[in-house]
């Protein structure tokens, strides 16, 4: 469940370039240059530093996101598997087979992940700024953002999360509690229609 909440997390910051909204001063000047897209996919490129251990892990994939149903996170190498997320659910696959399945009705840890991904995709940093102290810097081409948990529980499972972008979020970086840190960098960034497969749409 722990590296479950921690590609949540990530999933979540990737909203961000969908629907910010304007709760303060920092979050305005991100509203500015953000690109507010209805579907919005791309690559990641995804290293993962454990403690103890020499050699990162490395893997890559597609993300998309569908503003109104959800967000998919495929990992295509080294193994391949899906994380999708939408209002009632989250369903882990690998392969063809469901690993997970969690239902947002009877699981409050879906729930509440659900709630902070939904107000970010309706525009609401509210939730976001209830669960973390947001600081950072914005101009008027580019942004860097911290997010650093409230809760003695929320930042032993998920540390800290910095990013970084412009239009797009181009670099994500996790520090957690453990040691282990995990960082991310987005590219081949598409929007519109064109840019999710019509395999990918069928999984919502």
């Amino acid at each position: 469940m722990k590296r479950i909440l921690s590609s949540l997390f990530v999933l979540m910051a990737v909203v961000l370039t969908v629907n910010a909204g304007a709760t303060s001063a920092l979050t305005t000047k991100i509203q500015n240059t953000l690109a507010k897209p209805a579907v919005l996919c791309g690559r990641f490129d995804q290293t993962k530093q454990l403690v103890g251990m020499k050699k990162p892990l490395a893997s890559n994939g597609r993300f998309c996101v569908i503003n109104g149903k959800g967000v998919l996170w495929r990992t295509l190498q080294p193994f391949p598997n899906t994380l999708r997320l939408t209002r009632d659910e989250i369903v882990h696959m690998q392969g063809d087979r469901v690993a997970m399945r969690l239902d947002a009705q009877k699981e409050p840890t879906v729930r509440m992940i659900n709630s902070v991904l939904f107000s970010l995709l309706s525009g609401d940093l509210g939730k976001l700024e209830s669960l973390f102290e947001v600081d950072g810097t914005a101009d008027a081409g580019s942004w860097k953002v911290s997010l650093k948990a409230r809760e003695a529980a929320l930042a032993k499972a998920i540390g800290q999360i910095s990013l970084d972008g412009a239009a797009y979020v181009k670099n994500i970086h996790i520090d957690e509690a453990s040691g282990d840190r995990t960082a991310i960098i987005f590219s081949d960034i598409k929007t519109g229609e064109t840019a999710i497969t019509a395999e990918e749409l069928a999984m919502f």
